[in-house]
C-alpha cells in the first residue's frame, strides 16, 4: 500500500532506507494492533505491518494510542513487542509505550519487555489520578530508576487532560535514563519551551507526535516524528523526514502538507485517533477493528472515510 496521488502531483521521489532516518530527522510509527473478529490480537497481520512500515524505512512505536494499549493486557503488550522486535530484527528501531495508571503498572511492563531487545520505552504521563508536577515528577523518576533502557516522556494532554509542565520536564531531563521526550500537542509554545529544553540537554531530544508539526519542530532542532499518519501514508512520512535531513526544507514541505491535508480531513470527522484505524481498516481489512466500546462508524461517517481513500488514491 503506498499514496498513489504523490506522483500524480508530480512530487520527488526519495529512495526509502530501510535502517531509520538520519540524525535528527528519525521517522517512528506509532504502529496500529491488529484484531480478529473475536478480539484476539492477530499477530501475523501486525506482522505484516512491520513488514510494511521496514519497507519505508520507518522506524516502530508499539502500544501507543494507535495500539490500542488502554485494552490490551499485561501479556499481550509483552507478546506484542516480542512480535514486533522479532519481525524488526534489528532492521529498525523499536520503541514501545509503557504507560499506565500507576507507576507500579508502567514498571512491571517496562521489566517484562526490556530484555526482549526494545530500544527504549515511552511513558504516558499518569492518566487517572490528576497529579500534581511533584507527583509526576517522582512517577517519571522511579520509573527511568527502575528500568535499564532508554525513557522518553509522553505529552498528550488530550489522554492525561493535563500537560506536562516545561518546569518538570527541565527537571527530568537531567536524569542520566531520560533521553527525551513524544510530544502530541498542538501548543506550539509548549513545543517550542520543551524544543529549548532538549537544546539545553545534549542527551535529551524533542520527537514531534502531531502530524502537522513535523516540519515545524524539525526546522526547531526535534530529533524526529512519532506518527500516527504514518500507518495511513508511510512513504510520505519517511520522504518528509529523509528530504528534511538531506536538506531539501522546500521538497519536505511538499509532504508535510499533505500530512496535514490528511489530518484536517481526519479531525472534521471527530477525534482523529478514532479514524485512523477505521481509514486503514478499509485499505486492508486484515487489520481489524479496534476492540469494544471502540466506536464503529455509521453510515455518513462510512461513506466520508470512503471519499477520504478516493480523494488521497490510497490503495
Amino acid at each position: 500500500m503506498e499514496d498513489l496521488r504523490i506522483a500524480k502531483q508530480d512530487m520527488p521521489h526519495v529512495a526509502p532506507e530501510t535502517t531509520g532516518q538520519p540524525a535528527r530527522a528519525e521517522a517512528y510509527v506509532a504502529i496500529i494492533t491488529c484484531f480478529n473478529r473475536d478480539d484476539t490480537i492477530n499477530y501475523s497481520a501486525v506482522r505484516n505491518q512491520v513488514r510494511r512500515q521496514i519497507s519505508f524505512g520507518n522506524n516502530i512505536l508499539v502500544g501507543d494510542t494507535q495500539g490500542d494499549f488502554t485494552c490490551l493486557t499485561h501479556a499481550e503488550k509483552v507478546r506484542l513487542c516480542a512480535e514486533i522486535v522479532e519481525e524488526a530484527d534489528g532492521r529498525v528501531k523499536v520503541l514501545a509505550n509503557i504507560g499506565m495508571p500507576s507507576t507500579y503498572q508502567s514498571i512491571l511492563v517496562g521489566k517484562d519487555i526490556s530484555g526482549l531487545g526494545v530500544d527504549g520505552a515511552t511513558v504516558l504521563a499518569p492518566y487517572f489520578a490528576d497529579c500534581p508536577d511533584e507527583d509526576v515528577f517522582l512517577h517519571y523518576s522511579k520509573v527511568a530508576d527502575s528500568l535499564q533502557m532508554p525513557i522518553y516522556l509522553y505529552n498528550a494532554p488530550a489522554i492525561t487532560m493535563r500537560p506536562l509542565s516545561a518546569e518538570v520536564v527541565g527537571q527530568l531531563a537531567s536524569h542520566s535514563n531520560i533521553k527525551g521526550i513524544k510530544d502530541n500537542s498542538t501548543d506550539g509554545a509548549r513545543m517550542r519551551a520543551y524544543l529549548d529544553i532538549a537544546a539545553d540537554n545534549a542527551d535529551f531530544v524533542h520527537y514531534v507526535g502531531t502530524d502537522s508539526l513535523i516540519c515545524e519542530a524539525l526546522s526547531h532542532g526535534a530529533a524526529g516524528c512519532m506518527s500516527d499518519l504514518g500507518n495511513i501514508l508511510p512513504r510520505t512520512l519517511n520522504n518528509l523526514c529523509l528530504t528534511f535531513a538531506n536538506g531539501s526544507s522546500k521538497e519536505a514541505l511538499k509532504w508535510q502538507s499533505l500530512l496535514s491535508e490528511l489530518r484536517a480531513d481526519l479531525l472534521a470527522l471527530g477525534p482523529m485517533a478514532l479514524w485512523v484505524k477505521q481509514l486503514l481498516y478499509l485499505m486492508d481489512n486484515s487489520v481489524g477493528l479496534g476492540r469494544q466500546p471502540f466506536p464503529r462508524p455509521n453510515s455518513a461517517q462510512e461513506e466520508a472515510l470512503c471519499a477520504i481513500v478516493e480523494k488521497y488514491q490510497i490503495v
